[in-house]
């Protein structure tokens, strides 16, 4: 019998605003509703079945906030005003910010939230239009406001609270009446929800780990330039070495899971898994036993000692040793933890439950004597992508782990109780992204990013030094100084990763880095005052010529040159793919032709689907077969029901794909007509990436003018 260990991480950055003690965006608040609720909902449907849940420290302290009433949330506000009342900026936030939820899952099913979101517009910039504003009366915002927040209600609150079904039944037309219950069943769950953990814990089926106070990434904070080990070539910022905050972050989080939830936390998953062998003294002063993070974190320091082994002997209990401590550790099995993560939304529920039954149990054949398969991902993030929020994939998956023979769940402390573990050796210096530390630091944003840690935090040392001001004080500043040191901030920092409120992400960053000085009586630097991100959504460009491209295995660089071009590999938001394999999408048109091409590594997919939303719903299908690739064009009337045509396009492979298709098979006009499409690419039958994540790749079509439109010497 093996053991499967599955672990859920919980966690959302602070959106405290440091000047005005207000949250600027109410994602603690709207995951609650839907991921937090659901998970221990479906854990009480499935008590059979052990699981473990991390719960951050900076997420359970905004869940006390918020429920107790401690703070504003700017966007309930918003929603609580009465719709006759709203201002103009305000009519603006609302069209900017209640269709932050996943489109197709939770707006183009219900036909009034659609109807909302094309009044507005789904273009970037379609919310500040004075124009789209204009066509939303008092009876229409009020519905935003009502299925903003309704559509981010799980499916737990929709079985506690049967009136939410009834008002999506009823679908308009809400009175304020109505808008404020569901605020108030809102408000409810958050009282409620830390409770539920903790009887979850108390029940024995679950077991609660903790994270970082404010999540940071522990070994940047210990020393900046331990990114070099698994980065030699990084530019990294001034050398920053704050062990104490790092030990001090750690001892905040226990002292807060004792408080919260009765006992401290036995073990610690590290903010993005991201550990050094310096950490390890520090996780043990602070009182943890083990600690979890991703497989490539073992192999790397495996191999660094010269190791060959077989991947299987992953599947066991681990022990490192540094510095006179020793922690036990376990590691996280990739491949099905980013199944789930990332590709189960896009396959039928009962089939995706068995897909990752199947697999484990292969695993179980193999792996070493009382072993363990640790899953660990995100557990609130990825029930967007599902049309139920994952009711039906995790009920599945769970009664297929339950009903197994030769797999066991449990949790990790249940697993480790008893075992010594086999030595590590060094640890490698590395996150479960890459086995590095990249998205954190390196890039010109990242690094200023951490020369203003580095230079605030010498500016609270001299100054608590002085021993001019009250403990209090000093206290609350370096509070602020430890929320700065959060991972989040970092990682919409530079090119990676990417969202609608990047700037957002950066005000609130320095904002907290500019309350350090004012707390200390101090006007805060002017630089501090400006961005550091770009502010701009780096996710392509459109075309700026006419291409007449050959199509080729080695394809011509000047050939292409004037297409659009989507860098691929920076559409990630909120969670990380470690297997995407497309690069990067260029697109364009000569006279009469459309040209595709992708870049990617080998091995990326069986099938591509171009998928055209505008000017008509046409599906370009490539599949891979033995005598190479074939393209097949399959229209619709309604975009719904597909049928197939013939399709005299031309194909060409290399290291990816490329396309050329007449105007005239895809329904295009040689002249003008906007153009939308998105990416789709499948690996043995399932949908494993798309691109854009979000949204649709747009440009305006065929215009002949194009080329002295952007003719330059």
């Amino acid at each position: 019998m093996a053991d499967v260990a599955l672990l859920w991480h919980l966690h959302q950055p602070s959106y405290v605003d440091a000047a005005t003690g207000e949250v600027v965006m109410s994602w603690v608040r709207l995951h609650t509703v839907r991921g937090y609720a659901d998970m221990a909902e479906m854990a009480r449907r499935h008590s059979g079945v052990k699981m473990n849940f991390n719960l951050t420290p900076v997420l359970v302290r905004q869940i006390e906030e918020l429920a107790e009433g401690k703070v504003k949330d700017r966007w309930e506000e918003l929603a609580k005003k009465n719709a006759k009342d709203l201002t103009e900026t305000e009519r603006h936030d609302l069209l900017e910010h209640f269709f932050k939820v996943n489109w197709a899952t939770s707006v183009d099913p219900y036909r009034r939230y659609r109807q909302l979101l094309d009044l507005r517009g789904r273009r970037p910039g379609a919310a500040q239009s004075p124009q789209n504003m204009r066509r939303f009366k008092e009876a229409d915002l009020r519905d935003l406001q009502v299925w903003f927040n309704l559509g981010w209600c799980g499916f737990a609150v929709r079985k506690k609270y049967p009136e939410l079904e009834e008002l999506i039944r009823k679908g308009r037309d809400f009175t304020e009446e109505e808008k404020h219950r569901v605020l108030e069943i809102h408000r409810a769950m958050l009282k409620a929800i830390l409770g539920e953990y903790r009887d979850l814990a108390e029940s024995g089926q679950v077991e609660l780990t903790t994270t970082p106070f404010y999540h940071p990434i522990l070994p940047l904070l210990v020393d900046t330039d331990s990114a070099k080990r698994a980065m030699p070539w990084a530019r990294l910022p001034e050398r920053l070495q704050a062990p104490e905050d790092a030990l001090a972050q750690l001892k905040k989080a226990q002292e807060a899971h004792q408080r919260v939830f009765g006992r401290k936390a036995r073990g610690l998953w590290p903010s993005e898994g991201s550990v050094s062998p310096e950490v390890i003294p520090l996780m043990a002063q602070a009182g943890f036993e083990y600690f979890c993070t991703d497989e490539l974190v073992l192999f790397r320091g495996l191999e660094a000692q010269g190791w060959k082994g077989d991947h299987f002997e992953m599947f066991q209990a681990w022990r490192v040793e540094e510095g006179g401590a020793s922690l036990k550790a376990l590691f996280r099995e990739r491949p099905l933890s980013d199944y789930i993560g990332f590709t189960a939304a896009r396959t039928e529920p009962k089939a995706a439950a068995e897909y990752l039954r199947a697999h484990l149990e292969h695993i179980a054949q193999v792996m070493p004597k009382d072993g363990v398969v640790l899953l660990a991902l995100d557990g609130e993030n990825a029930w967007e992508a599902f049309p139920d929020s994952g009711e039906a994939f995790l009920d599945a998956f769970y009664k297929e782990l339950g009903n197994s023979k030769s797999l066991r769940s449990q949790t990790l402390g249940g697993h480790l109780d008893g075992k010594e573990g086999r030595p590590t050796g060094r640890l490698h210096s590395g996150s479960w992204i890459s086995g590095n530390f990249d998205i954190w630091i390196g890039d010109p944003e990242e690094n200023l990013g951490w020369n203003w840690v580095k230079r605030t935090r010498d500016f609270l040392r001299q100054t608590q030094a002085k021993g001019n001001l009250s403990p209090e004080v000093i206290a609350a500043a370096w509070e602020d100084l430890y929320a700065a040191e959060g991972s989040d901030w970092f990682w919409w920092y530079g090119p990676d990763f990417q969202t609608d409120s990047d700037m957002i992400f950066d005000a609130l960053f320095r904002g907290r880095l500019q309350n350090v000085y004012r707390r200390l009586g101090s006007t805060p630097p002017p630089g501090l005052s400006v961005p550091i991100c770009s502010g701009e959504l780096r996710l392509g460009v459109p075309p700026s010529r006419a291409i007449e491209p050959k199509l080729s295995e080695t394809p011509s660089y000047l050939d292409w040159a004037g297409a659009g071009k989507y860098d691929a590999w920076r559409d990630q938001g909120a969670m990380a793919q470690g297997d995407r394999r497309v690069k990067t999408l260029q697109y364009g048109y000569g006279e009469e032709d459309f040209y595709f091409r992708l870049d990617a590594k080998e091995g990326f997919g069986e099938e591509v689907i171009v998928d055209f939303h505008l000017p008509a719903p046409v599906r370009l299908r490539a599949r891979w077969q033995e005598q190479g690739w074939r393209v097949n064009l399959e229209k619709s009337k309604d975009g719904v029901a597909y049928e197939q045509t013939e399709c005299p396009a031309e194909v060409a492979a290399g290291k990816g794909l490329q396309i050329k298709v007449p105007f005239s098979s895809l329904g295009w006009r040689r002249e003008g007509g906007e153009v939308s499409f998105l990416v789709r690419i499948l690996r043995a039958g399932s949908e494993v990436e798309r691109y854009p994540e979000r949204g649709l790749i747009e440009f305006s079509g065929p215009v002949r003018a194009l080329d002295m439109k952007n003719w330059y010497i």
